[in-house]
């Protein structure tokens, strides 16, 4: 292949990326809407919303019935349900948790707006998001820079670390710096998140070695073409589908489902439980960041066989001796 081939296919091929990552981003962020997203509902109307919500939005909505508001409260609280709709004498009232997702509280305000027939429905918030960041905005933008930085950090420990000891200590490194780094730049001069600063730059450690280490880890283990389907399985899926700006209900599906498999995903779910939710729901993020941190070191493990005989030293030839 000649230059003007090479270049000719490098543009195509540059443009096909750019379509893709177009799609990839763009198309979840246009389909957004409720797919058995879990509420609750209780009261003695109960029966009546719950068949309003079915006729209006089919499939929307997982609706529980706790036995009151109080026990509406506590599964809101144990994030088993985005919020809940309490009736009783007068128009129906709305519980919402902005920390766990402002676009589904958004979306339940308006709904119970427009069960109660009037201009402003009653509504609380349960578990509040933080006051610096009452949308969530700059949360969800939090995520893509740890998951790019995690790309990076790999793509750099692949390329340019020729050992796979030197390998595992610079993703250890990235893990536990950039943790604390990290936290200490979103919670100690932003303030956008509350909670325990050395468990939330714990998080956001293992979130950087998670995703670091499946680009180093697949380099080792497969050779370069590794960096290439890690880093793009990342930003590709992993960032997209991550619902760190909405919710995995509401993503199309199964891309949400997908999205919470992938360290982004993990890590925005994480981060929510441990700093609004006391932990509550975080032993599932947390199971999938620790899954594909032993998957990094176990592909660090195959890199170190796969590259053994080519690094061990050749053995001299013997010197025949001869007699005179």
């Amino acid at each position: 292949m000649d230059t003007t081939q090479r270049a000719l296919a490098v543009g195509v091929g540059a443009a096909l990326l750019q379509a893709l990552m177009l799609i990839a981003f763009a198309w979840p962020a246009a389909n957004i809407a409720p797919r058995d997203l879990p509420i609750a509902v209780t009261g003695p109307q109960a029966d009546l919303v719950v068949g309003q919500l079915a006729e209006r939005s089919p499939g929307a909505f997982d609706v529980s019935r706790p036995a009151d508001e109080a026990a509406a409260r506590a599964a809101i609280e144990d994030r088993d349900v985005y919020g809940a709709i309490v009736t009783g004498d007068g128009p129906p009232r709305v519980l919402i948790a902005s920390a766990a997702s402002p676009a589904v509280a958004q979306q339940l305000t308006q709904i119970g707006q427009q069960l109660s027939g009037g201009p402003a429905a009653r509504v609380d918030d349960v578990v509040a998001a933080d006051s610096d960041d009452p949308r969530g905005t700059a949360f969800g933008a939090m995520v893509l820079p740890l998951a790019l930085s995690g790309i990076a950090a790999g793509v750099l420990l692949g390329l340019l670390i020729p050992t796979i000891g030197g390998k595992a200590l610079g993703l250890a490194t990235f893990g536990v710096v950039g943790g604390l780094l990290s936290m200490e730049v979103i919670q100690g001069w932003m303030s956008l998140v509350p909670g325990p600063y050395l468990v939330l730059a714990a998080v956001a450690g293992l979130v950087s070695f998670a995703v670091s280490g499946a680009v180093v880890g697949l380099s080792a283990a497969i050779g370069r073409a590794g960096i290439g389907i890690a880093a793009l399985t990342m930003l590709l899926v992993g960032n997209p589908f991550s619902a760190a700006t909405s919710a995995p209900e509401l993503l199309p599906k199964p891309w949400g489902a997908i999205g919470q498999l992938l360290p982004p995903g993990a890590a925005a779910s994480l981060l929510r439980s441990v700093a609004f939710f006391d932990g509550a729901g975080a032993s599932g993020p947390l199971a999938v960041l620790v899954i594909w941190a032993v998957a990094a070191l176990t592909l660090l493990g195959v890199g170190a066989l796969r590259t053994r005989p080519a690094n061990e030293p050749a053995t001299a030839a013997p010197i025949p001796v001869t007699t005179g």
